[in-house]
């Protein structure tokens, strides 16, 4: 079973615009709401409202400099998602394992 975490996290990356502005806020370091929509393709209020998402799930903070809102990307957060692929590798390993197993016996 997936952890509660993991899947609010899967939710909230589902979306393609969400996704973008998080991955850029990875590797681009921290950006205003401005500069963020610049480049998104989507209005201002649409960039807002998908970056309160991103906040609710722990993805992102956000801080005010005047009247400017500055988001950093919070990579830690994704610890559910590293946990939950490293189970399912897991699990495809031992099938495939399995497999291995069954095709060896076979040939002999």
């Amino acid at each position: 079973m997936m952890p509660l975490g993991a899947d609010m996290l899967f939710k909230t990356l589902a979306d393609p615009t969400r996704r973008a502005l998080f991955e850029r806020l990875c590797r681009e370091g921290e950006q205003t709401v401005g500069a963020l929509t610049a480049r998104a393709g989507v209005s201002q209020p649409a960039v807002s409202k998908h970056l309160g998402v991103l906040r609710e799930a722990g993805l992102v903070v956000d801080r005010q400099a005047g009247r400017q809102t500055h988001y950093t990307a919070q990579p830690g957060a994704l610890a559910p998602l590293i946990d939950w692929t490293g189970q399912m590798a897991g699990f495809w390993e031992r099938k495939f394992d399995d497999l291995e197993d069954l095709l060896r016996r076979m040939d002999q």
